[in-house]
């Protein structure tokens, strides 16, 4: 932790920011590099005394006009990835990313980690693997971006026992459910909501023996609930908005379940998609600042965190080619998207779609009136402190 009686000219040196003009820092004022967005000495220094955690991250979408897409190059190929690729990861503010994969089988599991695995041992001196609570102290003393291996659903668990062997492979977060009825529960596009499964319910246990964090972002109302009941350790949203404010919005959290999140000792993940934070155009940061309000008033400020639903350079999917953008799927429409005058689909927020778009919600946050410490947890000391609670949990003897 640097002294907070240091200066902020130092503040900013030790970000590795370029300071504008002498009136800017007179203003105290500055911005950062690549970016012509001035950012307050206080929420600079926020960011950097931070270990900034995104609960869902996707890293880097395909881009289709790449041949082939610089996501799937840096997997496929050594030395592929360059230091001005990584220094758009350094320079985010972000110190700890959760991938949020979702494989479809066991073996497709298997090779996903096995090529994330060797992206990580290829690219150490960036980048490092995000195991155990000791990890998160780490990245912020070595200057290194943390990598969660975490997914956004669960059919590759064809036994409770491969919780045990994932877990081994490195991932360390599974939602239960993607959008439809898997061997665990329901998705909240399924047609009926069945809840937790006999299957769901040993698959919940075992990842509370070992110590992966139980995520049911896209659950179903009633699998939300059933897991909150069943688990014994905290339950995490990676990802999710608040009912109340979006009420006829199945895919956010009612207050029940954000209730016996809190109570469960869970965090939750505030998103950066305009569907997911309004029901009308237009959407700004502030429909955003409007869900950490909510939940913090609901449940208190030391459950929320960050989910922002994108990768690291502020896209929400796949783009430009085949492959961009969800395919047209049964009870879609629920996810209530919001659709432009050419027909496309209206997904970010000016301001949240950036790489450095940390800053941006660190300065919101500064508006809306939280104190430091309020902020830096929300930035990511909540999310490591439910984090260390469940991963302390291990016992792989059961």
């Amino acid at each position: 932790m640097r002294n907070p009686a240091c200066s902020r000219r130092d503040a900013v040196r030790q970000l590795g920011v370029g300071l504008l003009a002498a009136p800017a820092i007179l203003r105290g004022r500055f911005s950062l590099f690549g970016t012509q967005q001035e950012y307050s000495a206080r929420a600079i220094r926020l960011v950097q005394e931070s270990v900034v955690v995104d609960l869902l991250n996707q890293f880097r979408f395909a881009d289709f006009s790449e041949k082939p897409p610089r996501s799937e190059l840096w997997l496929s190929k050594a030395r592929s990835m360059t230091a001005a690729d990584y220094e758009l990861y350094r320079t985010s503010g972000y110190r700890v990313i959760a991938l949020g994969h979702g494989a479809s089988s066991y073996a497709e599991a298997v090779e996903w980690h096995a090529r994330w695995n060797g992206f990580l041992a290829e690219y150490s001196d960036w980048f490092m693997r995000i195991d155990d609570a000791s990890d998160f102290e780490a990245v912020r003393r070595n200057g290194k971006v943390g990598v969660m291996l975490t997914f956004q659903n669960s059919d590759h668990f064809r036994t409770p026992a491969d919780v045990d062997a994932f877990h081994a492979m490195g991932q360390r977060l599974s939602q239960l459910t993607y959008n439809y009825q898997n061997r665990i529960g329901s998705g909240f596009l399924e047609q009926r909501d069945g809840g937790l499964t006999v299957f769901g319910g040993q698959v919940v246990e075992r990842m509370n023996a070992v110590g992966m964090a139980v995520d049911v972002s896209h659950c179903a109302d009633r699998t939300t609930l059933d897991a909150l009941d069943i688990s014994k350790r905290p339950v995490v949203f990676s990802h999710a908005s608040c009912r109340g404010l979006i009420p006829d919005h199945a895919r956010a959290k009612t207050d029940e379940a954000i209730v016996k999140m809190a109570r469960s000792g869970g965090v939750m993940g505030i998103p950066f998609l305009r569907m997911m934070v309004h029901a009308n155009e237009p959407v700004t940061v502030e429909h955003v600042l409007d869900h950490f309000d909510y939940a913090a008033k609901l449940v208190g400020v030391e459950h929320l965190a960050v989910g922002s639903d994108m990768d690291l350079v502020g896209n929400p999917n796949p783009v430009n080619g085949p492959g961009a953008g969800n395919p047209a799927t049964p009870n879609f429409e629920r996810y209530k998207l919001h659709i432009g005058a050419s027909g496309e689909w209206l997904l970010t927020i000016k301001g949240l779609d950036h790489p450095k778009r940390t800053f941006d919600l660190t300065e919101g946050l500064i508006r809306r009136r939280y104190t430091d410490d309020q902020i830096k947890g929300i930035l990511g000391g909540n999310a490591v402190r439910v984090l260390t609670s469940i991963w302390a949990s291990q016992d792989r003897a059961k």
